[in-house]
């Protein structure tokens, strides 16, 4: 059984946290949520630090995250990539495409 994806805006910053599975079964779950984001928010940084599971599809929100956010001229940063998201993004070559943060 899956765990669910939950999307929430930080309580102390503007940092959009993921946490939970990002998966085929959950992804579709949060596309509008992460298009309200991408429209409400100045800058996104995106915190995956509690994502406890990843797989294509994972990568895939994070694709859609970069185009929607590219469309709508606004920055993106994600934070922690998982190292399981990583090894998919590097196999896809996908890895040069992440704004990832530095720190």
């Amino acid at each position: 059984m899956s765990q669910a994806v939950a999307i929430r805006l930080g309580t102390t910053s503007n940092t959009i946290e993921v946490s939970g599975e990002l998966t085929f079964a959950t992804v579709n779950d949060v596309l509008g949520e992460v298009q309200n984001l991408v429209e409400s928010l100045a800058k996104l940084d995106v915190d995956l630090a509690k994502v406890t599971r990843s797989d294509s599809a994972g990568l895939a929100l994070l694709v859609h995250w970069i185009r929607a956010a590219k469309t709508a001229k606004k920055q993106l940063v994600f934070h922690h990539i998982p190292s399981q998201m990583l090894a998919i993004a590097s196999a896809s070559g996908l890895d040069e495409l992440l704004p990832l943060s530095q720190t």
